[in-house]
């Protein structure tokens, strides 16, 4: 990284609901820009993850896959043990890098870390994510992407991330701007 210093770099995570076994959220930050990718997952497997990876490619096509995700850092959970599985296609095609963080230093990846606050003010910790819908994390996925930001000179992430991300993210995984004054980061908002 240090002699590639222009790579992107995204940060990926899990978020749970409660600490049973349940649905969960799966969330990625372009750290450039802030925007975050939150997908709901059946559980924190390392097959749920790879099925997420393996469905973004298969949409966005492994050229483009390559181009948004070039780095992705993580932490040591089992859901991303296994690199090879997340870092190749089924046919072997190298579609990203995965480094991982050092043990207990959630401090090396702030900007998924400090992101997640945004999530825990729609669905506080120890609320289960089992009745949501990947339609209700979107729609809370466009709210915290339209919040702007002191560190993206008054943009929100959606309008920091546009150009970079091209149309066809925004279109496979139904993000859209919310107006300022809709912006609603409460729990009613999945209600």
């Amino acid at each position: 990284m240090e002699s590639h210093p222009e790579l992107d770099v995204v940060e990926m995570d899990t978020v749970k609901g409660r600490r049973e076994k349940g649905k969960c959220l799966l969330t990625m930050i372009f750290t450039k820009y802030d925007l975050m990718l939150i997908f709901l997952i059946e559980s924190a497997s390392q097959k749920c993850v790879q099925a997420v990876f393996d469905e973004l490619n298969e949409k966005l096509g492994t050229e483009i896959f390559q181009r948004l995700f070039p780095v992705i850092l993580t932490d040591n959970g089992g859901e991303f043990k296994g690199p090879d599985s997340l870092e190749n296609t089924d046919y072997g095609v190298k579609r990203t890098n995965i480094f991982y963080c050092q043990p207990m230093a959630s401090w090396q990846k702030p900007h998924i870390e400090r992101s997640h606050e945004f999530i825990r003010q729609v669905i506080p910790k120890g609320v289960s994510m089992d009745n949501f819908t990947q339609a209700d994390i979107t729609l809370m996925t466009n709210h915290i992407n339209s919040v702007s930001r002191d560190s993206l000179g008054g943009l929100c992430p959606y309008d920091s991330a546009k150009a970079f991300i091209g149309r066809k993210l925004p279109k496979i995984l139904g993000l859209q701007k919310i107006a300022p004054d809709d912006v609603t980061l409460r729990p009613t908002l999945l209600k």
